[in-house]
Formats: C-alpha cells, sequence, structure tokens
C-alpha cells in the first residue's frame, strides 16, 4: 500500500493537534479544516495521477489562476452570461494540459522544464492581461451579471451537517478521489499509467499509447485546475493574478507524502488526498495552537524528506 505512511502521518498529526490545541477539538472547525484541505487535495489527486505516469506539472499552481481570470474578463469584457467564461475557461484549461503534453513529446524535454516554462508565460500573461483588462490586478467584480447565481451554487454552494459547514468543493474532492483512484487500480487506462510511468521505451514496446495517456494526464491536470478556479472565483468574487503562486509545490509534496516516488511508475490517488489532509491539518493545527506559523514550511520540508525515505522504503519492500 503505497499511501500507508501518509495513513501513519495523519494519525499522528491528526493526535498532536488534538492534544495541542483545544480549537482542533471543537466540531465546529472539522468543515475549514476539509475545506483547507480539499482546496489543495483536489488538484493534488491529479497531480499524483501525473507523477505516477513519470511527470511533473509546474504550472499547476498558476493554472488554477489563468483559469479564474480567464473566466472573470471573458465574461466582463464582453458582456456575456458568466457560464460563457466559465466553459471557455474550461477550454482554455485542457488546451493548456494538451499544450504541455504536445510540447513534451514533441521536443523530448524533461516535463520539469517545459511546465517551468508555462509556468513563468502564464504568471506573466496573468498579470499583464489583467492591468489591460481591468487597470489593477484582480478581476472586476461580476457578481450582478447573469448566470453568477447558478454558477455560484455549482462551484462555490456549501451546506450544514449540525455544527459543520461542508463546501461544495470538499464533495468535489472526495469525489474525485474514489473516480481517479478506481481508474488506476481497476482499469485499462491505470494500466497504461504505471506502465508509462515505469519504463516509457518498455510500454510503448507493449504498444501502450504513452503519448496519449501522458497528454490525456495532463489535461486531467488543467480540469483539476479548472474547477479550483472556478471555485476561488465564485467563492471571493475576484480572483487576484498573483494567486496560487507556489502551490504547485504544495500539490507535489502533497503527492509524495502520499506514495507517489519522484521516478514514476507508483503510488496511491488516495495517498495523495490523505497528504493533503496532513497539509490542512497542520496548517489549520498551527494557528489554532497558537504556534508561529513561520515553522509550517519547514515542517513541509521535514516531511517531504521523511515521505521519500518511508516510500523508498515501502518500495523496496514490496519489490522484494
Amino acid at each position: 500500500m503505497p499511501a500507508v505512511g501518509a495513513l501513519i502521518g495523519a494519525v499522528v498529526v491528526g493526535l498532536l493537534f488534538f492534544v495541542a490545541a483545544p480549537a482542533f477539538r471543537n466540531v465546529a472547525n472539522v468543515g475549514t479544516i476539509l475545506y483547507t484541505c480539499a482546496t489543495i487535495g483536489l488538484m493534488a489527486v491529479f497531480v499524483a495521477l501525473l507523477m505516477i505516469g513519470g511527470e511533473f506539472d509546474l504550472s499547476a499552481g498558476v493554472a488554477v489562476t489563468t483559469s479564474g481570470l480567464a473566466a472573470a474578463h471573458i465574461a466582463w469584457n464582453f458582456g456575456l452570461n458568466v457560464w460563457v467564461g466559465v466553459l471557455a475557461a474550461l477550454v482554455l484549461s485542457l488546451a493548456i494540459g494538451a499544450f504541455n503534453g504536445w510540447l513534451l513529446a514533441k521536443t523530448g524535454l524533461p516535463s520539469f522544464l517545459v511546465t517551468l516554462g508555462t509556468f513563468f508565460v502564464f504568471q506573466g500573461i496573468n498579470l499583464a492581461v489583467t492591468r489591460i483588462v481591468t487597470g489593477g490586478v484582480s478581476s472586476n467584480n461580476i457578481s450582478e451579471m447573469d448566470g453568477w447565481d447558478s454558477a455560484k451554487s455549482i462551484f462555490a454552494s456549501s451546506f450544514k451537517v449540525g455544527p459543520v459547514e461542508i463546501k461544495s468543493l470538499v464533495i468535489y474532492w472526495i469525489i474525485l478521489t474514489v473516480i481517479l483512484s478506481w481508474v488506476l487500480l481497476r482499469t485499462t487506462f491505470g494500466n497504461w499509467i504505471l506502465a508509462a510511468g515505469g519504463d516509457d521505451k518498455a510500454a510503448r514496446a507493449v504498444g501502450v499509447p504513452v503519448t496519449l495517456t501522458k497528454t490525456i494526464l495532463f489535461m486531467g491536470v488543467g480540469f483539476g485546475a479548472w474547477i479550483v478556479g472556478m471555485h476561488m472565483l465564485f467563492e471571493y468574487n475576484t480572483v487576484q493574478s498573483a494567486a496560487g503562486l507556489g502551490n504547485e509545490f504544495i500539490y507535489i509534496i502533497a503527492a509524495v507524502i502520499g506514495g507517489c516516488l519522484l521516478t514514476g511508475g507508483y503510488g496511491s490517488v488516495v495517498g495523495a488526498s490523505v497528504g493533503a489532509l496532513i497539509y490542512g491539518m497542520t496548517l489549520l493545527g498551527i494557528s489554532y495552537a497558537g504556534w508561529d506559523v513561520d515553522w509550517l514550511k519547514t515542517f513541509l520540508g521535514a516531511m517531504l524528506i521523511g515521505s521519500v525515505l518511508v516510500n523508498n522504503y515501502v518500495k523496496r519492500k514490496a519489490d522484494a
């Protein structure tokens, strides 16, 4: 089980803050913790699949912002129904993923370099286009435009379960974790992902469409970026052009903590969600405990190194 280390880690972290932070024991805060986890976890499950397929996407964080900004700018600038902007953003997000996959196949460059390039390209586009359209660094507020209410009910609604408020993003995160885990473990496409990540040359030799598989995985990351980008837009009414920078590393850390090897061919979708759960519990647990939040990145770095060591150990034992 690639996720075994993450599961143990989640229990340890949960118990730590359950003891150290009284607010962590408040049932009403469960919704806040889950929501924080979902903002990372929904993208982490797609990034995990891509890593199992042997590739990275360093543009994943900025892709979320690009999607949200595209929907807002298109709807506002052309006076269109908000849903037109939402669908246009979906097409753009999938196109960015397809472009990353195509460029990877055509150039033969490492995905690290390809997606680092698109990271900078879209980071610049986000800021430049936003300044042109709005004169500032955030999108215009489109909450009064046609289609806003129905779109908000899909992407940024919530409901109560007793004292716990559950955001729609949490539900989407759980559903996608189940679906993608089933795809990886129970379908032919899942076998293609594992084969392409393990040894792409051997996979091609036995008929696996490696280029198509990896392109679809990049498009999957784009789809996840669209969902999170739409939530960001409809939850906060506007999108900051610099939002999401640095999150791509947190997605990767969540996936690695969850059992994904940096070399590809091995990992767990459920584990990536557990890795996001650890991140969310740590982020809020440190705050609830009254500790210095500056230690968060130190904790994440230590967790990353520890997870790589544990994952390699588990992998060696599994191979033996």
